[in-house]
């Protein structure tokens, strides 16, 4: 990079001429074929001040839609989905970045009120026609959680079959082989449900096996009182499986309940695994071996994405997937 000292060599003039001409000092007094004889120099090297570098290197102030496939209920119920949000919400203050969200009401969205944005983050899975609906706001689109095509827009997602897998095995290497899922299914539409990742890796990998049984699945809603629910359906059949894969920590936590009101033991009787390793899943007792989702790093990676993509006006889409980990504590055991 030029300096005014190399400047000040190929013009024959001062330093100090050089740098208050650049810098248009109104009290300097020289002629305008000196001015012009440095301006044009300082060209010639590619010179720029400090303000002119400071100026070239600030950043564009972005501004964000987010589309939060779910309720604010929803997120009560099960904070899988608020944990994300709060990744994106804590990453977007971070780098000064405006945020407008919106949420699914009455399985509608209102985009009136993310016109003037720069690009959409959204996390969940939508049906085709909104996605189409987004495109005419913006074609910078990152979606977390779901990926509906690889080739055009940014994700970040989990491998969840790759997740299950692991699961299944750990219990498989204790002894069971009648084993459960309690689950919620994804509401995209009124009245129009898509199976959950969860449920369709369990269901394939069982399979594969050749100890799938479909009377041991149960699926509702995400959240602790359809865990609870589910959980005494599954207590009303001839046959309990020994142990039960539950796709959320929160549903796990009613599950919990319910078996310990008909006085069925954990884990000597009955093994639990959930997802997410929410904070009470610790606490519990027993504390619950669970799946750790790196929630907010999602929702963190998904805007780093998104700035990425804006910065450098990148069209090749990426795909980022997240691993999870498996924690193992005191809600499974050896199936003796």
């Amino acid at each position: 990079m030029a300096t005014i000292r190399d400047i000040a060599e190929k013009t024959g003039f001062s330093i100090a001429t050089v740098s208050r001409v650049l810098n248009y000092d109104s009290t300097l007094s020289v002629s305008d074929a000196t001015k012009k004889r440095i301006f044009k120099v300082s060209e010639e090297l590619n010179y720029r001040t400090l303000k002119q570098r400071a100026s070239k290197n600030e950043k564009k102030k972005y501004r964000l839609g987010i589309i939060l496939f779910h309720s604010e209920q929803d997120e009560i119920s099960d904070p899988y989905f608020l944990a994300i949000r709060l990744g994106i919400e804590k990453e977007c203050a971070a780098k000064k970045i405006d945020l407008v969200k919106v949420y699914r009401k009455n399985n509608q969205l209102d985009l009136s009120a993310v016109n003037d944005i720069d690009g959409m983050i959204v996390v969940g899975r939508i049906p085709p026609e909104e996605v189409e609906e987004i495109k005419e706001i913006t074609s910078a689109i990152t979606f977390v959680d779901f990926s509906p095509s690889d080739l055009t827009y940014d994700s970040v997602v989990i491998d969840f079959q790759r997740a299950m897998i692991e699961v299944l095995d750990h219990l498989i290497s204790l002894n069971h082989r009648d084993i459960g899922f309690i689950g919620g299914v994804l509401e995209i539409r009124a009245n129009e449900t898509l199976m959950d990742y969860r449920e369709k890796a369990f269901r394939e990998y069982l399979t594969s096996k050749n100890i799938f049984n479909e009377q041991f699945v149960f699926v509702g809603r995400f959240g602790t009182e359809d865990g609870y629910r589910l959980m005494k359906d599954a207590l009303q059949q001839p046959k309990l499986p020994t142990a039960f894969v539950v796709a959320s920590d929160s549903m796990a936590i009613g599950a919990l309940r319910a078996l310990h009101e008909n006085n069925i033991r954990v884990p000597d009787e009955v093994s639990i695994i959930g997802f997410n390793d929410i904070a009470a899943s610790n606490y519990l007792q027993p504390s619950l071996s669970t799946v750790k989702v790196f929630t907010e790093f999602m929702g963190e990676t998904a805007v780093e994405l998104m700035v990425e993509r804006l910065d450098t006006k990148r069209e090749i889409p990426k795909k980022v997937v997240i691993p999870t980990k498996l924690i193992k504590r005191e809600s499974t055991s050896k199936l003796s």
